[in-house]
């Protein structure tokens, strides 16, 4: 699937039922129906942030569901496509947090950095959000999310919006730092998301614990 150390720690949870019945439906979807992202890129958020790699997870609900937009990476776009309301809101607070401004909408070099760009559910219908909601994606995430919790390093798991905060509970090492704020999206991001400084605070905790900082 990825090559990488993802394999070893995934391969019991990958033998289970629900995911081989999950294999078996989004094989199914991508023949019958247009489905986002395309089937190679899936699992491109483990296959450019492999487990040891990981210093910051930024968890997403479902990716982007229209056309050329999602490549695998929560929040990420394909370059030349439209910014996405969210991701121009992200970008917003970046600059006003840290002065970094940034028009690149392909975050793969974040996930090249060290961040865990990651869906809960990692495939959608074309215009159809949640459309492969509790199909089994939300199982195996919340086990990446248990098993990057289990890890002794310390970690920044940043949740914007409800649902992404929801999976707080997943998390019980101590060690690591939550950051939770509502989501960027611009039906909520003048609540509490713009100056919430995630980029800093980050960066902060990193350096707090002798892990080189993200170059956001």
């Amino acid at each position: 699937m990825i090559n990488k150390k993802w394999d070893v720690i995934l391969e019991s949870e990958m033998k289970k039922d629900y995911f081989k019945k999950l294999g078996i439906f989004v094989k199914d979807e991508y023949n019958k129906k247009i489905i986002y992202p395309e089937y190679k890129n899936i699992f491109n958020a483990l296959r450019y942030t492999d487990y040891d790699k990981v210093k910051v997870v930024i968890l997403g609900q479902d990716p982007y569901h229209g056309e050329h937009e999602a490549h695998g990476l929560s929040f990420s776009v394909r370059e030349g496509v439209k910014m996405p309301p969210s991701l121009l809101n992200i970008f917003k607070e970046l600059e006003s947090d840290l002065g970094i401004r940034r028009t690149k909408t392909d975050l793969t070099d974040w996930a090249e950095n060290g961040v865990l760009l990651l869906n809960s559910i990692m495939t959608v219908v074309k215009d159809s959000p949640l459309s492969h909601k509790d199909k089994g994606w939300e199982i195996f995430t919340d086990r990446l999310i248990e098993l990057l919790g289990e890890r002794e390093e310390p970690l920044v798991f940043i949740f914007w919006g409800s649902y992404a905060r929801s999976k707080k509970v997943l998390i019980k090492n101590k060690k690591h730092l939550i950051i939770e704020s509502v989501h960027p999206s611009p039906l909520s991001a003048h609540r509490g998301f713009f100056g919430s400084k995630p980029f800093s605070k980050t960066n902060e905790f990193l350096s707090k614990n002798n892990i080189e900082p993200i170059n956001w």
